[in-house]
């Protein structure tokens, strides 16, 4: 229970003994962006309920590299098995790219450095993350330990990490010190031991050392983590050696704040993760992070074109969902209910010139140029107040319609309400739903299918499928042979059609019971697409969804013609 008086429990935090009154940064502007770092394969992946797979976190790596990241934190090698065998993995089957550096992070002791270090050995660029706790309450509590210890400790470390990557000249080394904790470190404490760590290192103005400096816990407001971080900046020894880098995570929902303030306070770099996931309540969100920035005319250095690509990579690495209304990537923030906001937006459409300065209410960015658009829900009775499309379908034929499906579906709606100037009733809803998606004439129609192959998962072994279908009429035998049921029916069509989101769910119960499968799928670079299938058989069902949207991407692409390469037997 909350207490009446939470000064006896709480008091504020207070960096400074007196007022920083040299402060220079809230007169700055942002005017490029700074170096990135993607701590989602180490803080991100230490932070979830399940730990990423190696084929899920390879997946990541390679997005990461998509984007565009050039700094990539792989793991806590000496920590885990797992990491430490998973960075193995990317250095000597030769995953990582010339020009993108991994870190790996280790505590300071010395048989950690060294497994830490052999872990990345022979990449062509690895950074060596130390760090240890330097905070009064950690100090007292947890480590029992003064000032001077806490600088000795990490000294001591970072004389183990170069002696042991001195051993792999074959690998370009860089090193990166962290003063954990440092958001509630007295400065002149994080100070000192940040300036003995550089003398210990030896940094030269050619090959600095990174000085990271987190809100492991965010304890105040963002301005006074800026005042932190200009006060380092500015009291630093050698700071032309030093590259200056910031960790904000997001106890009290403000880390991109106290981000961007740093920025502009002298930080040249940021550690986070894509949508702010890490312990807790998560690292800063570098997505929102970089699209703050090209909002004011500023490309980031990372590419987002692909907004919803992104998401859904991380939706599965994470096994975490994007809140549908998360800034920029959310299902819903291109969405608007509001009769009055979907006015405006639609007279700012109107009037929008491609080559001119972006200018529509309420969108703060082109949603194309994140590869969306915008999608206002139409609700089928606003008049009486009463729910949506999703609502009615939902409520009269069991049917759960997956957020971005109800996007896709109210176009159609809309086509009719604009077409006839009435509202729709939740009989005329269903009727399109089925002309739409259940009965679609198209090219493409399941006969039969049979699986032949059903391995054991862990065996390594492949589903294999036996698949008849009628294209463009003809009579057509298919196989194919993939990890699941799905993958070998797509791989059966030899389609270029990648699975973009699948859901499923039962309709009834008892004997009565059907399965109601949806795919999204992509063909080529074209769109993204629904396809829905619903029979006593999820297997079926899933293989009509797939037909379905390849049908559907026929009647609004013209690819009605296209032909099958698939081996016919």
């Amino acid at each position: 229970m909350m207490i009446s008086d939470p000064s006896k429990k709480y008091r504020p935090f207070v960096a400074f003994e007196r007022d920083f009154s040299e402060r220079t940064w809230p007169s700055k502007r942002i005017t490029h962006p700074p170096i990135w770092m993607s701590t989602d394969l180490r803080d991100g992946n230490q932070a979830l309920i399940e730990p990423m797979s190696v084929e899920r976190k390879l997946r990541f790596f390679q997005q990461l590299i998509k984007i565009g990241f050039k700094e990539i934190e792989v793991g806590f090698p000496s920590a885990s098995q797992t990491d430490f065998d998973f960075v193995r993995k990317l250095v000597d089957e030769k995953r990582i790219p010339d020009d993108v550096t991994i870190i790996v992070l280790t505590q300071s002791r010395e048989d950690l450095i060294a497994r830490t270090v052999e872990a990345a050995a022979g990449a062509k660029n690895a950074i060596v993350h130390l760090y240890n706790a330097c905070a009064p309450a950690f100090r007292k509590i947890v480590f029992n330990m003064d000032p001077d210890g806490v600088r000795d400790l990490a000294v001591s470390g970072t004389k183990f990490v170069k002696h042991y990557t001195s051993q792999h000249p074959e690998t370009f080394w860089r090193y990166e010190y962290s003063p954990e904790v440092f958001s509630t470190t007295e400065p002149e404490v994080a100070l000192d031991v940040c300036n003995a760590v550089v003398e210990a290192w030896q940094p030269t103005p050619e090959a600095k050392i990174i000085l990271n400096l987190p809100a492991t816990i965010e304890a105040t407001t963002p301005n006074l983590y800026a005042d932190q971080i200009e006060w380092m900046h500015k009291n630093l020894k050698h700071r032309d050696r030093i590259v200056l880098s910031v960790h904000p995570h997001n106890d009290r929902g403000t880390a991109v704040a106290a981000a961007e303030f740093a920025v502009m306070a002298g930080a040249d770099r940021i550690e986070g993760c894509l949508f702010g996931s890490g312990e807790r309540t998560g690292n800063v969100d570098l997505v929102t992070l970089a699209l703050n920035l090209y909002t004011q005319g500023i490309h980031p250095g990372l590419d987002f074109s692909d907004i919803d690509e992104v998401r859904r990579c991380a939706e599965y690495c994470n096994q975490l969902p994007v809140h549908p209304r998360h800034p920029y990537a959310g299902d819903l923030v291109f969405t608007a209910f509001s009769g009055s906001h979907q006015d405006a937006i639609k007279k700012g459409f109107a009037v929008q010139q491609a080559d001119a300065i972006w200018e529509v209410p309420y969108l703060p960015i082109d949603p194309a140029d994140l590869g969306r658009s915008y999608d206002a829900v139409i609700r089928v009775n606003s008049q009486s107040g009463k729910g949506g499309v999703s609502y009615l379908l939902e409520q009269e034929h069991g049917l759960v319609l997956p957020r971005r499906l109800q996007i896709e579906f109210s176009r159609a709606i809309q086509r009719v309400t604009d077409e006839t100037g009435k509202e729709v009733t939740a009989e005329d809803v269903y009727d399109l739903f089925n002309q739409e998606y259940l009965q679609l004439d198209g090219p493409w129609q399941l006969v039969r299918h049979r699986i032949t192959g059903q391995p054991n998962a862990k065996s390594g072994e492949q589903f294999v499928i036996e698949v008849d279908v009628r294209h463009n009429g003809k009579d057509v035998h298919l196989t194919g042979q993939g990890d699941g049921a799905i993958s070998a029916f797509v791989n059966a069509l030899n389609q270029e059609v990648r699975i973009m989101d699948y859901h499923e769910h039962a309709i009834g119960t008892g004997t009565d019971t059907r399965a109601a499968s949806y795919v999204e799928i992509r063909v080529g670079d074209a769109p993204t697409g629904f396809g829905v299938g619903i029979n006593a058989d999820i297997v079926t069902a899933s293989f009509q969804a797939i037909l379905g949207a390849l049908n559907r991407h026929a009647m609004h692409h013209g690819a009605g013609s296209q032909n099958t390469t698939a081996v016919a037997v």
